[in-house]
């Protein structure tokens, strides 16, 4: 993936990230930096690997969209 394409990828998944709830940004903080859970998400966003992006982005939308399906919401 060229660097272009990383940028792009990184700053859809902060926003993205933004968007959901700090019990699930803990989660993918989890995920992708268990040896440092007190890092900042944007942080461990930038440390992402490049071959994780992909991935990290499609848990990313699912959580957005369930987030918004009708039993999830109110």
């Amino acid at each position: 993936m060229n660097k272009q394409l990383q940028d792009h990828a990184r700053k859809t998944l902060k926003e993205g990230l933004s968007q959901c709830s700090a019990f699930q940004r803990g989660l993918f903080n989890r995920m992708y930096n268990p040896d440092n859970l007190g890092k900042n998400i944007n942080d461990v966003v930038d440390m992402l690997e490049e071959d994780k992006l992909d991935w990290a982005m499609q848990q990313v939308q699912r959580t957005l969209d369930n987030n918004k399906s009708p039993e999830n919401v109110g």
